[in-house]
This record gives C-alpha cells, structure tokens and sequence, in this order.
C-alpha cells in the first residue's frame, strides 16, 4: 500500500506539524540503550506522504511525554528502500524493534517476530477489526498487527442510471440489467467500467470470483482454477458479451478508465477511497453515490488492503516498552488523527466509530468488517499476482474455463 491509496484533501482532517529533529537508529545496550534505566525502541517505518515523518513525531513525543523512561529512535525510509534497509538491518543483527511493512510471513518463518498478542494487551487486541487481524496470521497466530486499510465500493452516477430508468445495484443480475440499459444511452456512455488490464486485473478478478463464493485460497495453496471461481469469470464474460461494459475491457487500466468515469461518462465502477477526492478536484458537479459492491446473490462483501506494524524479538527485553508504545498509538485520540492525516482507513472498531460522521469514509467503513484478502502471506502469491495481471484481461476473447487453467499453470510453475 502506497501513496497511491490516500484520498483527496477534502475527507482528511489535518494534524499538527512538529519540527523535531530526525535521527536514525542508535546503538543500545544494557537494559536497551539511552540513558542509564532508560529503553530505545528502534521504529523504521516507510513514508506515506510528505507529512508521514511529522505525523510520526507528533506520536512519539505523546508517548516519550507519556513514558519518560522510554526514547523512541524514528527512521523513514521510502518504499522503494524499505524492503531492503530492513533485511540488511537483519543481517547485521541489527532488526528494528518494530517495523511498518506489507509482507511479513518470511519473518515468521525465521522466527523474528513476537506473536501480536504478546506486544498488546487484550483491550486492543480486541479493538481490532477481525477480517483484519485474521489477514495478519500464520498458521492461526497473528504475529503482525494491522495499522491502515483501504477497501472497494461501487461508485455511481446517479444522473445516468435515472436516464436509464434503473437503480443502483446490489446483485448481478441488477448490475447487468442496469449496466446495459445504462450503455444503451449511446453518445460514448459505458455502464459499467471493466477494468482488465495490467495495472490491477487482480482486484477486478477478486470483485468477481470471490463475489461468486470463490477465492484465491490460503497461506498454504493458491487456488485459482476452481468451479466456484468459474462462476464469477463466466459473469465478467456475460457482462463484456452484452455490452454492458467500455470497449476493450481487456486491456483497459483502472486509473484512466477512473477519469472517463469522473468525467461522467461511466455508470458504475469500483473505486477506492482516493476516488472521492479525485471526483472533488476533476468534476466537483458529479452527481454520483457510494455503495457496497453488488454480488452474486447480494451478500456483502468489499476487497481489503491493510500495512502492518510488527515487533522484532530482538534480545527479548524490550517487549513492556514495546506493548506501551502499540497501546498508546491505537488509542482512538492518537490513532484516529494519524490515520486521517495520511489518508488511510482505521482498522479498528474504536476508530471506525469515531470517523463514522465522515461522509466520504462511511461507505467503506461499513464494508470494512466484511473484507477479504489476497492470500499475501503464501510464498506463491506474486507468482498469482503476476500471472493476474498478464493473462486475466484474455477473458475477453478467450473462454473462462481456459484462462483460469492458464492462471493456475502460471501459479503452479512459480
């Protein structure tokens, strides 16, 4: 998860910019480093935005405040960086005592990092969102916690489906009925923006498979070419043979194919919660609505991405200090500000409350408990992720089954 994920200025709240002085990680010693009876908790983090350094040290100096006897050692680093600065810092002997990233089943397996429930008391373990803080187990442990999630809903032009004499949608077959009666306006109008191309041809599989009852699988098998799968390919093939999509979709990418919907000339697409700010700066006019994404029969359902906050074991004797520090910063009145200041969504249920008043989140806030994941903590899902991107768009001219056989070979093959 990256910048990309934020959304607009107008569904953020500002925070407080602090100047203090950054620094890298220190050494430490005895009983963990800084003054004598003191402990040093080393954060590596990754920038979000150009405000992420000062967001952090607004936390930090709250808690350092909060807890004398304990010096937080801040370092930010970029995405393009991150991976790599902290498995040197592992080889070095040198791993941060908490780390935020994505993937982090290589560290479970290595045997680095403290189970989740040892580093939290049992308030904000349970604060959790539990879609979310099941995403972030091995083997039935969770050993990360979740910190930021984005989720999908289903952006709608109002002004188009009244021309079209339809509503929105809440299953498939009153998307279908309405994507294509709102196509059949004509004068360049699609109903419903069909996404396939490279860029995220994942996430438009995952809003039709999984919206089928399939799934991508598990930890421990990546499944792909499956029945129930088939169900959800067959649906994006009925949807392009009907015209209810824009032209192409095989080879249409999200990002431009978001700007023609902004533009008024979609009826429905998936979107992100960026998309609200991106309609505020491109067509502030839009009449548009928000809501859950429809499904094969209309259970609920939204695609979820969430980061992560881990604690490295270490030498084992700075876990009090760390349980402090992950306690104070998932307080609601620390969490909920550092979330809105970097644009994400709160994973836990103390925060969705206290953002449910925002508008422009609530749509995805009350998709979040009903979020499913990428399979991203099995070694094989960039395998998955890859041969997505590359070969789903195919659906368009090829026959479901086929491409699905042609995913999982890709998959099985590494």
């Amino acid at each position: 998860m990256k910048k990309s994920l934020r959304f607009g200025a107008a569904a953020i709240a500002a925070v407080a910019t602090l100047s203090l002085a950054s620094c890298g990680f220190g050494g430490s010693s005895g009983d963990g480093g800084g003054e004598e009876g003191s402990t040093t908790l080393d954060l590596l983090v990754p920038s979000y935005s150009d405000g992420t350094k000062a967001n952090w040290e607004t936390v930090i100096k709250g808690f350092e405040k909060a807890n004398p006897d304990i010096d937080v050692k801040l370092e930010v680093q970029s995405w393009d960086n991150l991976e790599k600065v902290v498995s040197t810092k592992i080889q070095a002997g040198e791993a941060p005592d908490i780390y935020n990233g994505g993937p982090f089943a290589g560290f479970v397996g290595d045997e680095l990092l403290y189970p989740t429930e040892e580093v939290v008391s049992e308030e904000t373990f349970s604060d959790f969102q539990e879609s979310f803080l099941k995403n972030a187990e091995v083997d039935g442990t969770a050993y990360a916690l979740p910190m930021i999630a984005s989720a999908r809903a289903l952006f709608v032009n109002n002004a188009l489906l009244e021309q079209a004499g339809v509503e929105a949608p809440t299953d498939w077959d009153s998307l279908l009925d309405a994507a294509t009666k709102v196509s059949a306006l004509g004068g360049g109008v699609a109903g419903y923006g069909m996404p396939l191309g490279s860029e995220e041809a994942q996430a438009e599989a995952a809003v039709w498979l999984w919206g089928g009852g399939g799934s991508f699988g598990d930890e421990s098998e990546i499944t792909i070419d499956t029945p129930e799968n088939l169900v959800g390919a067959e649906q994006i093939k009925k949807m392009i043979d009907a015209g209810a999509t824009q032209a192409d979709p095989g080879s249409t990418q999200r990002s431009p194919l978001m700007d023609i919907f902004i533009q008024g000339k979609i009826g429905m697409q998936v979107g992100l919660p960026p998309t609200v700010g991106q309609i505020a700066e491109g067509n502030p006019d839009l009449d548009y609505s928000i809501v859950p994404i429809p499904t094969k029969d209309g259970s609920p359902f939204t695609l979820g991405v969430m980061d992560q906050l881990m604690a490295f074991e270490n030498d084992g004797d700075k876990q009090d200090a760390i349980t402090k520090f992950f306690d104070y910063y998932y307080s609601a009145d620390v969490y909920v500000p550092w979330v809105q200041a970097e644009g994400f969504l709160p994973v836990t249920k103390s925060g969705s409350e206290a953002l449910a008043g925002e508008e422009a989140l609530k749509p995805f806030l009350d998709v979040l408990p009903d979020a499913q994941f990428y399979p991203s903590t099995n070694p094989k899902w960039s395998a998955a992720d890859g041969a997505f991107k590359s070969l789903f768009g195919q659906l368009q001219t090829k026959p479901a089954q086929d491409v699905l056989t042609e995913i999982q070979a890709q998959v099985d093959a590494g």
